[in-house]
């Protein structure tokens, strides 16, 4: 794999229940939403589960994923082909973070930063459509 190692560790503080922000991270139709501008194969499930593979796309770059681990409060994808890694997510109520550690010719830092200011913004859009029906 060309590329560096690189590894990035982040925590946000999000104004968002874990039940939402587990929504957002595990169920491929709403992280398409805000990952902009990864692409996902189509035919995802409804949720991420365990031994589940997909690729996503950056422009020309493919990325392979598998996903380790899918629970309540954690995910963890393994990486392969533009990224070799790993990116695990965690959560509760108010709080989102996000390691990535890999190979890649890709700034992981510069798109990890940015993808949790995406989050952020997405939940906080959430929170107001939900808010403006109660």
């Amino acid at each position: 794999m060309l590329g560096t190692f690189q590894q990035t560790h982040l925590r946000i503080e999000v104004d968002a229940p874990a039940s939402t922000i587990g929504d957002s991270l595990l169920r491929p139709a709403l992280l398409q939403q805000w990952l902009w501008p990864q692409r996902f194969t189509p035919g995802l499930p409804e949720q991420f589960h365990s031994g589940l593979t997909f690729t996503s796309s950056i422009g020309p770059v493919v990325i392979q994923h598998l996903v380790d681990v899918a629970e309540p409060n954690c995910l963890r994808l393994l990486l392969s082909q533009g990224i070799d890694g790993f990116h695990e997510w965690y959560w509760g109520d108010g709080w989102v973070q996000s390691r990535l550690e890999g190979v890649s010719l890709l700034p992981l830092n510069l798109g990890q930063t940015f993808n949790l200011i995406r989050l952020r913004e997405f939940l906080a859009a959430q929170g107001k459509s939900v808010s403006s029906f109660s």
